[in-house]
């Protein structure tokens, strides 16, 4: 049995052929250009430790191809030596191959943090089958594109999911990376954000993605054609609906008006459509993906059940095959824990949406102004894209609104977190706004050199009973209410300047200020949101793609 995954390597090829290396280091090859117009996966583009034996009939939540995997391993019983060579399975590479990465998010009042995960639909045809399944042969020597590129969200209190997809020919700036198997370094380029995956790796994607949004990335997934495939034969299909009958010979989806269930190399032609829905683009692929992670979900807590022993184990088998995770999901039983995470929400609290998006010269799509940051701004401040986040219990007592001592005893830490993947820090920025609260009577306000690097500037507070405290330093510097937060992960009053805070001693007032203030707490209309117990939902169809 073999005790864990060696790094990505892309000199597999030759060697691969010979059969001298393992199956998972076939995953990428030498990097490269081109491929930016086939058809992808979703239509091309620019030491684990033992796992517990659950008990039988037990429900779980499986999510898509790639965290249904998850869930799958927590429900296949295996021994220690099984669990090592299912280790030895997954495929592991870096987080983040960026030079500057965003902080983690801080914890809330009780202790809990937010999750953020990439997750990533490879195009590679870097083996026989994924020719097989995704076509383009010429497209074979080529480094793979990151056709499918969602953010999975999963509240601090594991109350709700918001799932936000980017589309692949977002034009988005693609920060430095180094390969960490060659050390080849990419320079800053700007271009489609697919193609991020062929500069070092999923590592330079999830390094755009934190450029692009200023969302933290804690982890990432990635899945290639076999894996949608084996996926989808193993769970018996997921049930799909057009409204009307449709047939797309790029992606050789052919089915009839109303309802149908996918299974295998069909659930592979349905989210890789792009031409038979919508108006023939990514954006109506996108919305099809959503419609099938939510019916999935819908399905298999509705009462599908995996109970074969064999089954599972083929399952489990097929899972960590088709699997490249970071190294800090890179073991059985950390994917085991992290299902038993995502299990916890209902389905109603599901949120698929889309980037707000508007075209753009040279065939590439961009982020919507006001829009799309809103939406990037409510999973930076966990706010549910659903708009449904309970309201706060009333306290016993009210919430101190007032200082609890002169603003001259108040300590103060200030931070600069303005350096980003692409932006050097504002250096002495710290300094700058520390001198400013003591002008303003915060005698105790110091600077602290240590790095950050922070989209929103906040002011968080360790006890309720400082809350007061952390207003008169808002109010002294004009920033809003929204941007004050109660956190378990500082001490004292502790304000971090962000990158929407680059110059000025007073926040400037068309700046994000937390989540917006003037915009309601859910996506706008533009994103698109599909909710997870959405069963009326059905594909529009293209009507060049009808039959």
């Amino acid at each position: 049995m073999q005790g864990g995954a060696p790094v990505r390597d892309r000199r597999w090829d030759s060697q691969y052929e010979a059969g001298r290396v393992p199956r998972q280091r076939q995953r990428y090859t030498e990097t490269g250009g081109g491929g930016m117009d086939s058809d992808g996966f979703g239509g091309g583009g620019g030491g684990g430790g033992e796992m517990p034996p659950p008990r039988k009939k037990r429900r779980v939540l499986r999510w898509f191809t790639i965290c249904l995997s998850l869930l799958i391993l927590a429900t296949a019983g295996a021994g220690y030596f099984y669990v090592e060579h299912l280790n030895g399975n997954l495929g592991k590479d870096v987080l983040n191959l960026g030079d500057s990465k965003l902080d983690k998010s801080s914890p809330n009042a009780a202790g809990q943090t937010p999750m953020n995960i990439l997750l990533l639909g490879s195009d590679s045809r870097q083996s026989k089958k994924n020719v097989e399944l995704g076509g383009a042969k010429g497209d074979g020597e080529r480094p793979p594109l990151a056709d499918v590129q969602m953010l999975l969200h999963v509240s601090a209190d594991r109350s709700n999911i918001s799932v936000i997809s980017v589309p692949r020919d977002t034009k988005a700036t693609i920060p430095k990376c180094t390969d960490p198997d060659d050390q080849k370094v990419y320079e800053e380029t700007t271009g489609k954000i697919n193609s991020s995956l062929q500069r070092g790796g999923p590592g330079c994607t999830v390094a755009t993605w934190e450029e692009l949004t200023g969302i933290p990335i804690d982890h990432f997934m990635m899945i290639d054609f076999a894996g949608v495939v084996s996926m989808a034969d193993a769970v018996g299909g997921v049930p799909v609906c057009v409204n009307n009958n449709v047939y797309d010979r790029q992606s050789k989806l052919r089915l009839k008006k109303g309802k149908s269930v996918v299974r295998g190399e069909q659930a592979l032609h349905w989210l890789r459509t792009r031409h038979g829905f919508g108006d023939g683009s990514d954006i109506g692929r996108a919305r099809a993906q959503h419609m099938y992670m939510n019916s999935m979900v819908r399905q298999l807590k509705s009462g599908t059940k995996l109970t074969d022993p064999g089954q599972m184990r083929d399952l489990a088998e097929a899972a960590t095959k088709a699997l490249t995770v970071d190294e800090g999901l890179g073991s059985v039983k950390k994917l085991y824990d992290l299902g038993n995470e995502l299990k916890r929400v209902p389905t109603k609290r599901i949120t698929m949406a889309t980037m707000p998006w508007e075209y753009a010269p040279g065939g590439y799509v961009v982020p919507k102004k006001g829009d799309a940051d809103h939406t990037f701004s409510l999973v930076r401040n966990d706010i549910a894209l659903d708009g449904k986040d309970k309201k706060k219990a009333p306290a016993k007592k009210p919430a101190p609104s007032e200082p609890s001592a002169p603003k001259s005893e108040i300590p103060v830490l200030v931070m600069n977190g303005t350096g980003s993947a692409l932006q050097a820090p504002v250096s002495g920025r710290a300094g700058v706004i520390s001198e400013e609260l003591g002008r303003k009577g915060f005698a105790q306000a110091t600077a602290d050199q240590t790095p950050k690097s922070q989209a929103d500037t906040t002011i968080r507070y360790q006890r309720e009973s400082e809350r007061g405290n952390a207003l008169a330093v808002a109010k002294a510097i004009g920033l809003p209410e929204s941007a004050v937060k109660h956190s378990s992960g500082v001490q004292g009053v502790t304000l971090v300047i962000g990158g929407d805070w680059r110059e000025g001693s007073v926040y400037p007032k068309d700046a994000g200020g937390g989540s917006g203030k003037k915009k309601e707490n859910k996506a706008p209309d533009s994103a698109d949101a599909l909710r997870g117990d959405d069963d009326k939902a059905c594909m529009e169809v293209n009507p060049a793609n009808q039959w």
